[in-house]
């Protein structure tokens, strides 16, 4: 897999693994990146089959396929342990890697993720899945940012979504690659296992959230035994990019107590 490792450099820093939501690219961590390196050295990587990483992806293809595929990541760079941030689908690595290989995970946060998939963000996936497969590549990634973010951020950013629309068009890891993550983040069910995850948590979560409702997060915070939730009243389900300032804060607080 594509990977970079930014940041600070000398041997006695501490380490953070960063992880995509569906997209998979890394670089969709950049609002988050200056912060960051100032105090860890970052791990950034494209998930296997999407950007950089390019990879037919086999049928059947699990959470624990990418966990397994990031604990490989690890051991090809020579790191024995992280603090790992996930986004939604990279949340939901985080909470695999954690069950299979607590010993190499210090501290993990989790973002707009979840347990066990609701039927909200069934259904919006649904209605995803029904646009990439009956209107095409075009009409799917147009639609997007509607679940993504909020009314009033979409209309006063609409030239700036115009031309990642474009560039996610000429860089879409193909219709097969998508319908296979999307199906790994479906078939995901960890909730009657959350009581073995001793890892300390962050859990954030946004109130508007459309994708994935806020109660999912709660959810998780609760049935965590050494997790707390910091909940934002706005942000939408890309809080990292819509809120950047407030959620940097948020998890520097977490790192550096």
């Amino acid at each position: 897999m594509h990977y970079e490792i930014l940041g600070r450099t000398d041997p006695d820093a501490p380490t953070i693994l960063l992880s995509a939501g569906l997209g998979g690219a890394g670089r969709f961590w950049e609002p988050q990146l200056a912060s960051l390196e100032t105090t860890h050295r970052v791990v950034i990587y494209d998930h296997l089959g999407t950007g950089k990483s390019p990879a037919e992806l086999p049928s059947g293809y699990a959470i624990d396929d990418m966990a397994q595929e990031v604990l490989a990541l690890l051991d090809r760079v020579d790191i024995e342990r992280v603090d790992f941030m996930g986004h939604a689908l990279g949340g939901l690595v985080g909470l695999q890697m954690a069950l299979l290989a607590p010993a190499q995970l210090d501290r993990l946060i989790v973002i707009n993720a979840w347990s066990r998939v609701d039927v909200q963000s069934e259904r919006c996936f649904r209605v995803r899945l029904a646009l990439l497969q009956d209107s095409g590549v075009e009409a799917y990634l147009h639609a997007q940012p509607l679940f993504l973010y909020p009314a009033d951020w979409l209309s006063a950013n609409h030239d700036r979504l115009l031309i990642e629309e474009a560039h996610a068009l000429e860089h879409f890891p193909g219709k097969q690659n998508v319908l296979a993550r999307i199906g790994a983040l479906s078939d995901f069910d960890v909730d009657a296992r959350l009581g073995e995850i001793d890892t300390p948590t962050l859990v954030i979560a946004s109130r508007d959230d459309l994708l994935v409702p806020y109660t999912q997060s709660r959810r998780l915070a609760e049935a965590l035994p050494n997790a707390r939730l910091e909940m934002f009243d706005y942000g939408g389900h890309g809080m990292t990019v819509t809120v950047p300032a407030a959620f940097n804060a948020s998890v520097e607080r977490f790192l550096t107590t």
